[in-house]
């Protein structure tokens, strides 16, 4: 193979490795960091269906060790609601500029991230009308946007369901998420040979990354474990603002 071809595989591998630290670690991240490393060196309709299907394997493979730790009742909740808000949120993608709501979105989530920095949690798991909201709101981001992440980490790391529990179920939540992505970008024709090789080219270096985030995540400080999610939670919402002024 050339160098011109191995050498933007190996940076991207290293991106990757990286980034599937930081899900193996916390349970989520990975998409938004490793979709914009790698745009900058593969083309977006070849990079997307690729990270989507690596999301699906990081998830199955970490699955089986955090079954019982998922808070099912609320993870049902979300889902609905994601069901319900994600027709919106492509509405909305449609029918309105994107960068404007996009960085909307990274200015709630870096001030969320602000207040549980602080100190706000809640004192009790939301009903289950605030939960669907929540789910809501996730499916309309995820539409609008592709990032339907923050919403529903902050909802859980701002309940009482506890670090552990939190983790598992935006694992459980994500395969999920990725899993109807997956179908859509399917449906579309952006799933391709070409992009299913890119996936198992970064499988290794995936495998890797998750491994080495979830063996550091059995030896964590609950509470340095919420500092450092909080962490990846305001530099994810940075890279959106940044992307969205980009784009105005």
């Amino acid at each position: 193979m050339p160098t011109s071809c191995l050498l933007p595989l190996a940076a991207a591998s290293a991106f990757i490795f990286l980034a599937a630290i930081v899900r193996g670690y916390s349970g989520f991240g990975f998409s938004l960091l490793s979709i914009t490393a790698l745009s900058l060196l593969f083309p977006p309709a070849q990079v997307i269906p690729a990270i989507f299907l690596l999301e699906v394997a990081a998830s199955l493979h970490l699955l089986p060790s955090i079954w019982r730790q998922v808070h099912w009742r609320s993870l049902g909740l979300l889902m609905a609601g994601a069901l319900a808000g994600t027709p919106l949120g492509v509405h909305a993608l449609a029918h309105f500029p994107q960068a404007p709501m996009t960085l909307g979105l990274a200015l709630f989530v870096l001030t969320a991230t602000a207040l549980l920095w602080r100190g706000f949690s809640l004192a009790k798991m939301p009903p289950a009308p605030a939960t669907l909201a929540v789910g809501a709101a996730t499916g309309l981001a995820n539409g609008a946007f592709g990032m339907g992440g923050p919403p529903v980490v902050l909802f859980y790391f701002a309940s009482p369901a506890g670090h552990a529990a939190g983790r598992a179920s935006l694992i459980a939540y994500f395969l999920f998420t990725d899993l109807v992505g997956l179908a859509f970008l399917a449906r579309e024709g952006l799933v391709t040979r070409q992009s299913g090789l890119l996936a198992l080219v970064f499988l290794p270096a995936l495998a890797a990354g998750v491994w080495l985030g979830a063996r550091s995540f059995k030896t964590a400080d609950p509470a340095r474990f919420r500092q450092i999610v909080l962490v990846v939670l305001a530099g994810l919402a940075l890279i959106t603002a940044v992307k969205a002024l980009l784009a105005l």
